[in-house]
């Protein structure tokens, strides 16, 4: 594992921790750190989140994230020995929202298609 992918695990690791232990907004709901994309020179990482909840319960959470990001950010650079603290951008990951959809459409077109065709047996007796 190469050094920043390392560095982008333990900063998804930290903020996690963070959001769990010591941020105590209320506009915060049941939030999830997925990934963190670091760049090559440290300096700036997209911190991606998935939310459960309602659309109102996402955008509280989004406006608590940006709301506490230089909050966050100081705890970070705390903890993480780096010369210069990383830019921290909050990004929405809606990837599970998507594979739940997706998994819900396959198990239709399973259950179509495991089910007996009535009309094709009745037209085959008459001929």
């Amino acid at each position: 594992m190469a050094r920043v992918e390392k560095v982008a695990e333990t900063i998804r690791k930290e903020i996690s921790i963070i959001l769990h232990d010591e941020l105590k907004d209320p506009r915060l709901g049941f939030v999830t750190i997925t990934a963190v994309e670091l760049t090559k020179d440290l300096r700036s990482a997209k911190v991606f989140y998935s939310v459960l909840g309602s659309e109102q319960e996402r955008q509280n959470t989004k406006v608590a994230l940006d709301s506490s990001l230089g909050f966050i950010r100081k705890l970070v650079s705390e903890r993480i020995q780096l010369r210069f603290a990383p830019e921290l951008m909050f990004r929405e990951d809606r990837s599970t929202e998507y594979g739940a959809k997706i998994e819900e459409i396959l198990s239709e077109i399973k259950k179509e298609n495991h089910e007996p065709k009535k009309n094709n047996r009745a037209n085959k007796k008459k001929s």
